[in-house]
Order: structure tokens, then sequence, then C-alpha cells
């Protein structure tokens, strides 16, 4: 894939918490390191807006998680976790992340989503053809949707580089997987645990 990246260009960083957090602690026994990610992912581009997705808990261990991203410029969308009389475990943003992405294009050349969830499919083609926007996906590729990578204009896998984008990461720690990831992440709408 080959795309410009100048100065100018506005960008928006959108940001699937959960997502990531299940990559890094699934495949490598890690924590993301987002300052590295959004650094490497905003390339020198003017950033108009940076908003991330997470899941409150009741202990609110995730709080200082919480306050390291705002320090990041970061701007949290929080959302309880809901758990069900059968104990089932809820908390998707899917469509909030998709719904400001939609309503910030309009200010933006780049959208960036930190994601590789396949069910963002839809709205990387909506950014691209309604938005004129060009869009990139930054996420695990290991953990990614293959048509998700594919109807991007621009991926960043950050399995190339584990030790730039994982903290507490010890090589030879990385789960060995005998199957391919589906178009989405079945996780997601799977029990939902807070962040590290």
């Amino acid at each position: 894939m080959s795309i410009i990246k100048h100065p100018e260009q506005r960008v928006g960083v959108f940001i699937d918490t959960q997502n990531l957090y299940h990559s890094a602690k699934n495949i490598y026994h890690a924590r993301v390191n987002f300052g590295n990610l959004l650094k490497d992912a905003i390339a020198g581009r003017r950033l108009v807006r940076a908003r991330a997705y997470a899941v409150t808990t009741e202990s609110g261990e995730e709080k200082n998680f919480f306050e390291a991203l705002s320090k990041l410029g970061v701007e949290m969308r929080t959302k309880d976790l809901q758990i069900f009389s059968g104990g089932a475990k809820k908390a998707d943003w899917d469509v909030g992340l998709a719904v400001d992405a939609i309503t910030a294009s309009p200010k933006l050349d780049t959208v960036i989503l930190l994601t590789g969830d396949g069910d963002f499919i839809p709205l990387v083609e909506y950014l691209q053809t309604h938005g004129g926007c060009q869009v990139e996906i930054v996420s695990f590729g290991r953990s990614s949707s293959l048509k998700l990578k594919e109807a991007a204009d621009d991926f960043l896998d950050l399995d190339n580089d584990p030790r730039r984008y994982l903290l507490n990461y010890r090589s030879g720690t990385r789960r060995i997987t005998t199957t391919r990831q589906s178009d989405s992440t079945s996780s997601d709408d799977e029990e939902k645990d807070g962040v590290e």
C-alpha cells in the first residue's frame, strides 16, 4: 500500500482499546505501549482528535490507565461493563466509535483506526467513499481481520516490532496459534475484563 503522509494532513485517531488490550494480552502476555503506538501512527501529521473507547469495571482498576492516555492527549470515552443475569458480560463500543469517526470525518484528511476488528470494514469503506478520507489501520496483524487490512489504505502491523509497541514484552512469550483469525475478532463479543 502506497500512501502519502505529510505534516499538513489533519488526522483523527479512534482507539478500540479492548481489541488492542486483548490482542496484546493473548498473543504476548503484555500491555500496549500507547505512547509509541500513537507517535508512529500519527507520523508527524497534524492531530485533530484522538479518542479511546473503553470499559469501566466496578473495581476501578483502569483509572491509572485512563489517566495515562489522557496525558498523551487522548480523550476517553467510557461505559460500564454490563453483566447479565446469566453471568454473561458485554461491553461494545463499535457503534459509538463508528459514529464519532463519521461525525469527525468532514474535518479530517486521514482517519486512523486502532483495531483489528473486521466489524469495522463498512466504516472503512464509508469513510473512503463518502468522507473522502484516507483510512489507516493500526493493530496486531496476527489477530486482525485480513479483509479489514485489505480494505484500508495503509496497515501498521504492531507484530513487526513488539518491543516498540508493548510494555513488559519478553521475547519468546508469543503464543503459537494454528488457526487464522476470522473476519472479525470473536473475543470482542465475549468477556471484557477491563484494561491494564
